[in-house]
């Protein structure tokens, strides 16, 4: 009766004080509850129990295989019962202030094979309506997987950068820190000939007395540039056309891609973060793990003993 009386002020105060929603306090109840089930059988109270009995309920939560965003949802709600109670002066600590959540359950990354990346590249080649779209879209294509860039940082690369057959690209990333990424001979090949339609092109427009863009990927829009939105366009039809299922694709998903492969042939993870551009090598270990999936793959579906006979 005692742990129901708190549940019951706890909830009420959150609704009284806080405003909280019904949905809100539905799930704190049903949080409560499942927490006071499980005290009653090990034969504790709210008034009695300690740090330890509370971290022991959250192994056996997991134990039955909740999920980390459940388990982090029902300490959340411990803590917050308990320091309701150490400010009402029922509890002179708070058993549950230094408890550490589990976290959040980190999703892999979504990638795509080498094969195909090569379907979106070859796509690239015939997609537009002007061959000067088609060399664009190459470059585009190419030099993304190449670099492993991030989407903003591709559209709005200068053209500068790209000047005099270049077998690295000055990339300027997040916070203005830049950095060295090389490019593949086919990136270079679809470089320079996307450079000689471009420059044709502003020259024609500069005799017109246009102003010339400072862009390698110029547009007649507000910020002079392809914008992010018109490429993610891009990437979905070439997907379409090069046979791939356009929900695996994305802008995000090719520098997965890059990162992905270099790893699988044996690239140095350091040298994989440097040119991704992480600060924290924490950030690109994640693709080991992707590495890992798909090397499991790999074996459930080509493995001898991992076919089922039917005997």
């Amino acid at each position: 009766m005692q742990m129901l009386h708190w549940i019951s002020a706890f909830l009420e105060a959150q609704v009284a004080e806080l405003g909280a929603s019904e949905n809100t306090r539905m799930a704190y109840a049903r949080d409560l509850r499942d927490f006071t089930e499980w005290l009653d059988r090990a034969g504790a109270d709210f008034e009695t129990v300690t740090r330890d009995q509370i971290e022991s309920y959250l192994i056996d939560c997991e134990a039955q295989g909740l999920a980390r965003s459940t388990r982090a949802r029902r300490l959340s709600s411990i803590k917050q019962l308990f320091r309701f109670a150490f400010e009402e002066g029922w509890r002179a600590d708070n058993p549950a202030i230094q408890i550490a959540g589990p976290g959040k359950d980190k999703k892999l990354p979504k990638t795509l094979s080498e094969a195909e990346v090569d379907r979106l590249l070859n796509a690239a080649r015939s997609h537009g309506r002007t061959d000067a779209e088609q060399l664009r879209n190459t470059c585009l294509m190419q030099v993304l997987y190449a670099t492993g860039m991030r989407v903003t940082e591709l559209v709005s690369l200068p053209v500068s950068a790209a000047r005099g057959d270049p077998r690295v690209l000055l990339i300027s990333g997040k916070g203005g820190k830049e950095r060295m990424v090389p490019l593949s001979p086919p990136a270079r090949v679809a470089l320079a000939e996307w450079l000689l339609e471009r420059d044709e092109a502003e020259e024609v427009g500069r005799l017109e007395g246009k102003p010339v863009s400072r862009f390698l990927f110029p547009s007649r829009g507000k910020l002079g540039h392809l914008t992010r939105h018109r490429f993610f366009q891009l990437i979905k039809d070439l997907a379409v056309e090069g046979g791939v299922s356009p929900e695996k694709v994305t802008p995000h998903t090719l520098r997965h891609a890059f990162a992905t492969h270099l790893l699988a042939n044996g690239a140095d993870l350091r040298a994989i973060q440097t040119l991704l551009g992480h600060a924290d090598l924490a950030t690109t270990e994640i693709y080991t793990h992707v590495l890992d999936e798909r090397l499991k793959e790999l074996v459930l579906e080509h493995h001898p003993l991992a076919q089922s006979d039917g005997s």
